[in-house]
């Protein structure tokens, strides 16, 4: 099959490092990819809005499009592509909505008893200043439209909060914000695959989305993850299936949403305290980049499944290993940052680390920085404390001036152990 993943960034490395593991797989493409990517696919320079990426699929006869970022999803993609009559894979506009409005995904596990932090959602600087008055600190702030990962604000400061909802808020074109309780406990990201009828669990992750050491910093796109993550009781997996997965798929179908994809579900617990952060409407990054080199099922058939409603006759079947990805980005992140730093990978790394690329280029043969999240250097050993310690040997042979990374990827769990 002749396949296009949409994206440029890590998650859709990682992608097409599973895809390329398929026998199924002829011909692999990439719009618009990125360095790495192209030693992989055939990177093409095409606009990811829906018409575009119609054209390029029937004009390069493509069996299968993936969607990989949550903004093309938003746009209509899947709506165009299926009206169309081409195969994709990602959920349509309607379903999208449940990460494209924060407001719309707050509403719906309100209508379908999921278990969430208390919010309330606003249009206007006057009520939400009003409202923030009446809360406790730390409180959480989130623009409920599509902000990279990093339209989250947590914080016990009262004039930061203020700041943050006037510039939300505060926009020419208007806003909209949610404004909900904090919530203490450890964070996990649950993704599945589902066909609107039935979902397949992957691996539990874990993402440490602060900029700095200790979960300090101003939140990111993610720098770094772990998986899998084994801190679940069976109680408290089965809490998460009844009450928040199939709660989720059900109020779906009630509301004649008909989602088939992955669905990313953003947890957090505490003891028996287990409430949904987020929804994501695609693969998380980078979780992807620590879940996927554990599949052993073949992605490809799993995608077909999902698209074909017959993902019940699907078995996933995981490595025993762990895998721990530490995100090298640019100086300054998530802040301005500079572009085109060089940067050496050494052809000599151990074989059980890959350097996914996320933000890059080739320029003039060299390889350059060409984002805020360049690297995500991901080890897979055969438990997490050799994946940590891999992954951060070859981090520390990499040729990148001044790069910003974490130093503590995975020690929230192997320092409970």
């Amino acid at each position: 099959m002749k396949i296009l993943v949409v994206g440029s960034g890590g998650r859709e490395h990682a992608i097409i490092e599973a895809l390329s593991r398929s026998a199924s797989v002829t011909e692999l493409f990439c719009a618009p990819g990125n360095a790495g990517i192209a030693e992989k696919a055939s990177c093409v320079p095409v606009d990811i809005t829906p018409e575009a990426l119609k054209d390029f699929a029937f004009k390069n006869s493509i069996d299968l499009t993936i969607i990989g970022p949550e903004v093309p999803l938003v746009a209509g993609v899947v709506d165009v592509f299926e009206a169309a009559g081409l195969r994709v894979f990602g959920p349509n506009k309607q379903a999208a909505q449940l990460e494209g409005s924060k407001r719309f995904s707050k509403a719906f596990m309100e209508r379908h008893n999921i278990p969430s932090a208390t919010h309330r959602s606003f249009t206007d600087s006057l009520s939400a200043l009003t409202y923030l008055e009446s809360v406790p600190l730390p409180t959480v702030i989130k623009d409920s439209n599509l902000a990279a990962g990093k339209g989250v604000t947590i914080t016990d400061d009262l004039e930061q909060a203020r700041s943050v909802i006037e510039n939300i808020l505060g926009a020419p074109e208007g806003g909209e914000l949610v404004i909900e309780s904090f919530l203490n406990g450890q964070e996990i990201s649950f993704l599945i695959f589902t066909d609107g009828h039935s979902y397949k669990p992957m691996l539990l992750a874990q993402d440490y989305k602060q900029a700095f050491e200790g979960d300090t910093g101003p939140m990111t796109g993610g720098m770094g993850t772990i998986a899998p993550v084994n801190m679940l009781t069976q109680t408290q997996y089965d809490y998460i299936c009844t009450h928040i997965i199939e709660r989720t798929l059900s109020g779906l179908k009630q509301e004649n949403i008909h989602y088939k994809g992955v669905l990313f579900i953003g947890l957090m617990i505490n003891g028996d305290s287990i409430n949904v952060l987020e929804y994501n409407v695609r693969f998380g990054d980078p979780e992807t980049q620590v879940v996927l080199p554990l599949l052993k099922t073949d992605l490809l058939d799993v995608m077909n499944a999902v698209i074909d409603e017959r993902l019940h006759d699907i078995t996933l079947e995981w490595s025993s290993s762990a895998a721990a990805c530490v995100v090298m980005a640019a100086p300054g992140y998530p802040g301005s940052y500079p572009k085109g730093i060089p940067i050496g990978v050494p052809g000599d790394l151990a074989p059980n680390v890959k350097v996914i690329h996320a933000g890059t280029r080739l320029q003039d043969g060299q390889l350059v920085s060409d984002g805020g999240r360049v690297l995500n250097v991901t080890a897979v050993s055969d438990d997490l404390s050799g994946a940590v310690r891999d992954a951060y040997a070859a981090v520390k042979r990499i040729s990148f001036a001044n790069a910003h990374y974490r130093r503590d990827i995975g020690q929230r769990v192997l320092a409970s152990d």
